[in-house]
């Protein structure tokens, strides 16, 4: 690739041949626009992380459950909760297709931090599974 014309000089002229770049003016406004939207949008998504880790000062843990019976659904399960608060938790079976054939809310009594319960659950058709939908202090 040739860069020089030999008669000339160089092709595209040298840095002496062109004018000083002209100052830009309001580039320090840009930069501040953009840390402020960046911050901005940062910060919601900060929130909505934050709020969506839900109630930490209850944990949950199914051990078992039946879904044998085409009536009813039992689940026994763990809470660990603060033992001087109560607590409300929403027990739900769902059929094959993961629809709501049953509910059920249970209310833990204060006094307890560490429970076992064994509940059982009327419902509308044959259950495949059994879960705690949500466990919150009251």
């Amino acid at each position: 690739m040739a860069t020089r014309d030999v008669e000339n000089g160089p092709v595209l002229g040298t840095p002496d041949d062109f004018s000083d770049r002209p100052e830009r003016q309001g580039r320090f406004v840009v930069h501040v626009v953009i840390a402020v939207l960046v911050a901005i949008i940062a910060g919601g998504w900060g929130y909505v992380m934050w709020s969506a880790t839900g109630n930490v000062g209850v944990t949950k843990q199914v051990v078992a459950f039946d879904a044998s019976r085409p009536d009813s659904a039992e689940i026994t399960f763990e809470i660990a909760k603060p033992a001087d608060r109560a607590a409300v938790c929403r027990l739900r079976a769902t059929d094959a297709n993961h629809v709501e054939v049953g509910s059920k809310e249970v209310k833990i009594p204060a006094g307890e931090g560490y429970t076992r319960l064994k509940e059982s659950l009327d419902i509308s058709g044959q259950a495949s599974s059994v879960h705690i939908q949500y466990c919150n202090l009251v």
